[in-house]
């Protein structure tokens, strides 16, 4: 689908109450895929390749706020009002800057792996990052992705979702990813989720990317929300939780 320029990867299954799905850094719809299976049902599930990542052509510009545009473009090019929303990892500041430049979009809101915008030692890291992809690749990343951010249990009780994970990595675009990594570095905080928007939080006890205390933290600004605190997960929410991470989504929606 061209929007704003760019041929973005749209993929659209299930009929019912729109559900849009938003991956994070280094992931693709993909990552969705068992939650999609069973959410489309009962609900028409969007999937989007983010511009620069998975099956979505790169280009400039690349931001948290063009994401979100895209997001924005997407839902109207498929004639959607608005949509329940999920967001991961990155993701959750892309669907929070949605919920704030396109509110009429975004009729609730659920935040897998949540994160904060970067400090600066986390800009410069991602920045780092960028340069190092660029120079050889996703190569370079994806075993650090894998060991640090999934849990232990993980790795050694699932190999299959380190192999999925390190692939979504290495499949990716490096230039892509490497614009990816520095629209992250650039990320500012879009803003606590509005009262009106229900929201729900899910997250790893042992998720070292969106920790806990940044998903209390938006339930403390939000004031009604649910978190839910997966035990042995780390920062790969819907692939290493599969089943529960689903039947949290369906009883939210």
């Amino acid at each position: 689908m061209k929007i704003n320029g760019a041929e973005l990867a749209v993929e659209v299954d299930g009929d019912g109450p729109a559900v849009l799905m938003v991956h994070g850094l280094g992931g693709t719809s993909n990552f969705y895929q068992a939650q999609a299976d069973t959410l489309a049902a009962t609900h028409r599930v969007i999937r989007v390749d983010s511009a620069g990542a998975g099956r979505s052509a790169t280009r400039a510009g690349v931001s948290i706020a063009s994401h979100a545009d895209d997001l924005a473009a997407v839902l109207g090019e498929l004639g959607v009002d608005s949509a329940a929303v999920i967001g991961h990892s990155m993701g959750t500041l892309v669907v929070r800057e949605l919920a704030a430049r396109h509110p009429g979009k975004v009729s609730s809101l659920a935040l897998l792996g949540a994160v904060a915008e970067p400090a600066e030692t986390g800009r410069q890291a991602q920045r780092d990052r960028a340069g190092l992809v660029r120079a050889q690749g996703t190569a370079a990343v994806a075993p650090g992705i894998v060991a640090n951010a999934l849990s232990e249990a993980t790795r050694r009780n699932k190999p299959e979702v380190a192999a999925f994970v390190r692939e979504l990595v290495m499949r990716q675009d490096p230039e892509g990813y490497a614009r990816n990594c520095e629209a992250l570095a650039a990320a500012t905080d879009p803003g606590p989720v509005p009262t009106r928007l229900p929201l729900l939080l899910i997250t790893g006890s042992e998720d070292k990317v969106g920790p806990g205390a940044v998903s209390e933290q938006l339930a403390a600004g939000h004031g009604n929300a649910v978190v839910e605190v997966l035990p042995d997960v780390g920062h790969w929410t819907a692939v290493e939780a599969a089943g529960e991470v689903t039947d949290l989504l369906r009883k939210f929606l």
